[in-house]
Formats: structure tokens, sequence, C-alpha cells
């Protein structure tokens, strides 16, 4: 690579704080923006990156990351997630240190950019304290475990703005599918939206699962971290901890922070102060017994397998979030309908091609908040470099999530709530108010900015 094509180490980590300028044309990077030109500059130029849970999504996400910079550290709970992942030729490459405590990670000064990839009840706790460490963060989705995790963490990233939080939303870098639609359902060519219908599939059923001894390789009491101490059962534990609300929220923020994400953003609801009005939960189903919200059992996987909650924004529109239609999202407009998901987008207005002239590059650039279309984390590692908002913000993405916890709730109590987007409070209702936040287990607080 010429000389006059570099760009050093500290001008590629400190080029955010030249975002106003890159989103208003005033500033013109001369690096080469592709995965090739990263791969092949000197050490001295790449971003040192951390892995934070190598299971495997965090392998994926890890392999997809050392394209833009070096694995210099892998951190898992399991030893045999870590060390699979060092000894992995495009991530660790046989070279990258091994930590069990991701505070390890966060004190080194070789780290630039961290990739979350943990069970979700430990997201939003290392995202904080990386953004506090100085680290640029890419977090998987569901960002939070609770609406009061959202709150917490949109501080943290408006109070430390020179530093990218970027969430692994990958839809959003899917131009011909949901970019499209977002587009279309933007220019107004379905009409006025009447009704979304977001289809994330139902939940998972299972157990009664027995009690078993803990993995000699596993640190069971640090992979539980905030949530309540409990005894080792292997359904709980890696691959399958989103079918319990003490690790996630199951497909209400497995699926849903995808779909629901998507169409909140056609429909313009995905900024602060946005969000549905009310939440109706009446239909509602889980695998096991509860009361007062809670699963009477701890053996079973406890998130709702059968749903369809109807979320009604303040315009009208209804967005029902639904367990048996097909997987995707269909918008119906007061002129057409389409439905779109991750392999098609269909209806007559793509047969006939009603955004024909309408969704040009300026158009999707527009949609990358002034970004030229791209890979998801190539997008991750320009922001780094330039500055702005990512395509997959934290900001949008905790409007949704709220959304995607507010139908949890809802379902856990079998009724309708009301939510006021302002100030970010269910109206009217203590009990599934305090649903909003949980008590972290002592030691494993998280940080308030």
């Amino acid at each position: 690579m010429a000389q006059g094509t570099r760009t050093t180490r500290r001008g590629f980590l400190g080029g955010a704080t030249t975002g106003a300028a890159a989103l208003t044309g005033g500033f013109v990077p001369t690096f080469a923006w592709t995965t090739t030109a990263f791969a092949n500059v000197s050490a001295t130029d790449r971003p040192r990156i951390a892995a934070i849970g190598t299971g495997g999504m965090g392998t994926g996400d890890a392999r997809d990351h050392a394209a833009f910079g070096d694995i210099v550290a892998i951190c898992d709970v399991d030893n045999t997630h870590a060390e699979r992942a060092r000894n992995d030729d495009t991530i660790g490459k046989g070279k990258a240190d091994i930590h069990r405590d991701y505070r390890r990670v966060l004190d080194r000064n070789d780290v630039d950019v961290v990739s979350i990839v943990t069970p979700d009840h430990w997201h939003v706790k290392i995202a904080i304290e990386a953004l506090q460490a100085g680290k640029h963060v890419f977090c998987q989705k569901p960002l939070s475990l609770t609406l009061e995790e959202n709150r917490l963490a949109r501080a943290a990233a408006e109070r430390y703005p020179n530093l990218q939080f970027f969430i692994g939303t990958q839809q959003r870098s899917q131009k011909d599918q949901f970019l499209r639609a977002v587009n279309m359902v933007h220019k107004g060519l379905l009409g006025d939206i009447q009704k979304v219908t977001v289809g994330i599939n139902g939940g998972e059923v299972g157990g009664p699962f027995p009690v078993a001894e803990v993995p000699k390789q596993l640190d069971w009491e640090m992979w539980q971290g905030q949530a309540p101490l409990v005894p080792y059962r292997e359904k709980r534990c890696h691959g399958d901890f989103r079918w319990w609300y003490e690790y996630s929220g199951g497909k209400f923020t497995d699926w849903g922070a995808h779909h629901v994400d998507i169409a909140q953003w056609a429909l313009r609801e995905d900024a602060k102060g946005k969000g549905p009005i009310e939440i109706d939960g009446t239909n509602a189903k889980h695998p096991v017994p509860y009361e007062n919200g809670y699963a009477t059992v701890d053996d079973c996987y406890n998130t709702s397998n059968e749903f369809a909650i109807p979320c009604t924004f303040a315009s009208g529109v209804e967005m029902v979030i639904d367990s048996t239609s097909n997987n995707g999202i269909r918008f119906e407009g007061t002129k057409g309908r389409i439905y779109v998901n991750r392999d098609r987008i269909t209806g007559k207005p793509i047969e006939e091609e009603w955004d024909k002239d309408q969704f040009t590059d300026a158009d999707v650039m527009k949609l990358y908040k002034g970004k030229p279309f791209e890979g998801h984390k190539q997008n991750f590692y320009r922001c780094i470099r330039e500055g702005g908002l990512p395509v997959s913000d934290l900001f949008s993405h905790v409007v949704a999530m709220n959304t995607c916890h507010l139908a949890a709730i809802a379902g856990r109590l079998g009724r309708k709530i009301k939510w006021d987007p302002v100030t970010e409070r269910i109206v009217g209702d203590e009990q599934a108010q305090a649903f909003a936040a949980r008590t972290p287990r002592a030691g494993f607080e998280i940080a308030s900015v």
C-alpha cells in the first residue's frame, strides 16, 4: 500500500471526532475501504480487537472482525470455546491471549475494539464498562435484558459520543430486502400504513431438565453473572439460554430484535420518545404455569411459546408481534402491501416496481446515515474511522428493544399495558412497571454513567 494511502492506528481510531465533518462532506478519507485493504495494511495500522464470548455466534463474528483488525485477546468462561478461538487460523492464530474475566480485557491498553457476543444478560454491563475503558463496542443483539438496561446503555453512549456503539442487527445491511422495504414505506409508496405483522415464530418448549455436574471447563458461577444463582442444567447454558427469562426474552428479543427493529424503522417509530402506547399480552401462552408474571417451576424453558401481541402506536397503526405468521414482516398500506424476510421481498408493489427510480444509491446512503452502502461490519469500522452513526446504531435499537421487552412483560402478565414513550414508563400498572428493571446479584451491578 502506498504511503500516501496509509493511515496510522491513531488516525484510524481517532477519526470519530471528525464525524460531523464526514456527514457534511467536509472530511474526505484517503483510506481504501475494502476488506482486502484492511487485511494488507501493516500491523501498526490495524485496530486491535478482543473477542468477548466465542461460542457459535461469537466465533463467526470474530472471524468477520479479523478481516479488519487483529484479534489480540479472547475471553470466555468456557475454556473449550476460548481455546478453539485461540487456535482458529482466522481468529487467534495460536497467538491471542486468553482471559476468563472480561475485566482483564478491558484493563489492556492494547485493545481498541471489543466484540461482545455473550448471553444477553451480560451485554449491557460489559458494553458500558468497555466504553468507560475507552473501547469501541460491537455488541450482538439483543442489546438488553430489561427496559432499565436500555436506558443505562443509551446514557453511556451519550456520555462517550466519540466511541462507536454498534449493534449486530445485520438485517439493516440487507439492501435488496429490508432497506428496499423501509425505503418504500418512507416514500409513501404503499400509502398510509395501517397494519404491520411481525412474524417471529414461536419459542422453544422443553423440560423438565435434570440438574447436572458443571463441566470442568465452564465457570458456571461467572456465566450466571447478574442472574440468581441456580444449579447447573445443561439446557440453561450456552445456546439454550434464550428460552429462560432469567437470561433473555425468548423470541420477543431474539427475532424481535431484528424484525421489530425493521418495522419501527420503516414506521419512523425508532427515535427517542417513539414507540407503542399500548401493548396487549392477552394472547400469550407459556410452556409452564405462571403466577404474577413468574414461572412456578425452574426446570423447564419458561419464555412464551405462542403469542399474538398487538402493539398500537399513537398514530393508530397496529403492529402485531406474532408466533404463527411466516417469519418476516408484512406492511399493509392504503395503496398496497408487501412482505419481506431475509430471503425475499414480495407483493404487487414489488412485481410492478412501484419504487423504480425511487430506490437509488442516494436513498440507500440516506438509510446508511450518510455512509455508502457496504457490509455490516465494514460500516462499523468505517464509522470508527470517520465518525457518525452506524447503520445499526444504539439509539434506534433501544427504542425497538423497549417494544420487545414490553411485549414480554405484557405476555407474562397476560394483559394490556400502557406505555408512555416519552417518560419511558408503564402507565397505571405498578406490577408491570416492576418488571422494567431487575436487581442484579451482588457484585454484578451495572454502572450508571
